[in-house]
């Protein structure tokens, strides 16, 4: 029987799994919604399995609602910003540089998050912890580079973007840690859930608030896509849910780095539905995701 404080790993994993999957889903709603619009569906359509989630968890429990305080607002708000700004950013980089590059730069969020729980929380960091994190995070970047894949790598514009993005992303990893340890004492699967139905609320208030000034075009799209629109949210909302269970276990740094095996899936998916055979730079970048990995999960 695994311990609670030891749950955050499964959940993790599970989580990254959840993501892969409402990944492909959103991949092919972008031809037709667009890139803001397909990342809307993500908010909009997984706020309603979110509150489903809650009203299930506060069923089974027989746990009252928790009554936020200010600080729970607080890092709610920043995280649900700075998740919006980061994806604004990561799409920004990705426009000026290629999407290998602004990946490789996106993976420094581990580390990122490990400085900000640090800073903020009071998290555990210590040297074999951030050494996991570093191994891992240069094996994700081995495993994503192909030949000539290094090129941009240095150009200031992309560069200041692509780590930004990282930055903000880590903070917003860490600004849901802080509102779920900010709520009054109530079990951790509350706390989490609670934080995340609230969290999509009001991210699909603001992001739609700002495609009915600015596109509303796009918000008519997505209505009319809501068949696929639905599965994504879900899938979406799925993978939120174990995050932020994960987030009330353990630090955001290594959750966000155990969460680096995405990519392991990412992989296997291509190799068993599209037949893309593994080469031997990408074994070697799996190999050291797989090491940085095992080493989190011993420290």
């Amino acid at each position: 029987m695994i311990a609670a404080a030891g749950l955050w790993i499964p959940f993790t994993l599970l989580g990254a799994a959840g993501q892969v999957a409402r990944n492909a889903m959103q991949r092919e709603l972008t031809g037709t919604l667009g890139t803001v619009g397909a990342t809307h569906v993500r908010f909009l359509f997984g706020c309603p399995f979110a509150l489903a989630f809650l009203a299930m968890v506060l069923g089974v429990t027989g746990a009252p609602l928790p009554r936020p305080d200010a600080a729970f607002w607080l890092w709610l708000t920043v995280a649900a910003l700075t998740q919006i700004v980061g994806t604004a950013l990561m799409l920004a980089a990705m426009h000026v540089r290629s999407f290998v590059v602004t990946t490789a730069y996106l993976k420094t969020e581990p580390l990122q998050a490990a400085l900000f729980g640090f800073v903020f929380l009071a998290d555990a960091l210590g040297a074999a912890r951030l050494a996991a994190i570093v191994v891992a995070s240069i094996g994700v970047v081995v495993t994503a580079l192909g030949p000539g894949g290094a090129r941009g790598f240095g150009d200031p514009r992309p560069t200041a973007m692509g780590l930004a993005a990282a930055a903000v992303f880590a903070l917003s990893a860490v600004g849901f840690r802080g509102a779920i340890l900010a709520l009054p004492a109530t079990h951790f699967v509350v706390a989490a859930t609670v934080t995340l139905a609230a969290g999509l609320v009001l991210q699909s208030v603001l992001l739609s608030a700002y495609l009915a000034l600015r596109s509303p075009g796009t918000l008519t799209a997505i209505v009319r896509q809501w068949r696929p629109s639905l599965l994504a949210g879900f899938l979406g909302a799925l993978a939120s849910q174990f995050w932020f269970l994960a987030f009330a276990l353990t630090a955001a740094a290594n959750v966000r780095t155990l969460a680096l095996v995405e990519v392991l899936f990412a992989q296997g998916l291509a190799h068993v539905a599209l037949g893309q055979k593994i080469t031997a730079r990408e074994a070697a970048g799996i190999a050291l995701i797989v090491i940085g990995v095992a080493l989190l999960i011993a420290v």
